[in-house]
């Protein structure tokens, strides 16, 4: 069995700042090395990085010692960016995760590969903790939803890969935000592998602070 992984890093980090998130180093290291570095650990055969094009350079050069290791150009938006992705990969299954969670760790990677066999359908969770109220376009508190049942989605997300690149493409004009919900539209069944609280998503300045706490440990 022949597993690949797509690393999306196709935005444009327009809620971070100045700068594109991705390159911004902690203890010396890219964001993005972080990421690589737990799927190359977590023996994963074959990487392809859906890049922003004005940082596609910039990540050869930073991956040109890795062996298995690819540049391909992302899209508009995410979807579009994992459907490049799988455009460019021959495997039997494949794990898609954000470039910006460099806290993702090869144990997780491991779990979620070994699950995915069986389960065809995969989604990196963590219980939800907050209490969750649903609210009006006035700001009035309508109801407090149950958490008992809740959880917050995390990636990586892992699929068999026929499965998840006909969803592409028979979804390939709408606008998903996640794979997992493309699956659960087209009626397949998706299960959970329980995700870790520290593997957030950098996506603003105190996110990265966070993240620093994290990576340093």
């Amino acid at each position: 069995m022949k597993f690949s992984a797509i690393i999306t890093a196709g935005g444009t980090s327009s809620r971070f700042g100045d700068s594109n998130k991705l390159l911004e180093k902690i203890n010396g290291k890219e964001i993005i090395k972080y990421t690589i570095d737990a799927f190359v650990n977590a023996d994963v055969e074959d990487i392809v990085i859906c890049a922003n094009l004005s940082i596609m350079d910039v990540l050869r050069e930073i991956f040109k010692s890795y062996q298995n290791v690819r540049i391909v150009e992302g899209g508009s938006t995410r979807q579009k960016s994992v459907f490049n992705g799988l455009n460019a990969v021959s495997c039997d299954y494949v794990l898609i995760h954000d470039g910006a969670r460099p806290m993702i760790t090869p144990e997780i990677i491991k779990k979620t590969m070994d699950e995915v066999v069986s389960k065809k359908a995969i989604s990196v969770m963590t219980k939800t903790v907050d209490t969750i109220k649903k609210v009006d376009e006035n700001g009035k508190i309508i109801t407090t939803i149950d958490r008992s049942q809740l959880y917050n989605t995390q990636t990586p997300q892992a699929f068999e890969y026929n499965l998840i690149k006909s969803v592409h493409e028979k979804y390939v004009d709408e606008n998903f935000t996640d794979d997992a919900g493309m699956v659960e539209a087209g009626g397949v069944d998706v299960y959970i592998v329980e995700g870790d609280y520290r593997n957030i998503k950098v996506t603003t300045k105190s996110d990265l602070a966070l993240a620093e706490v994290y990576l340093s440990e």
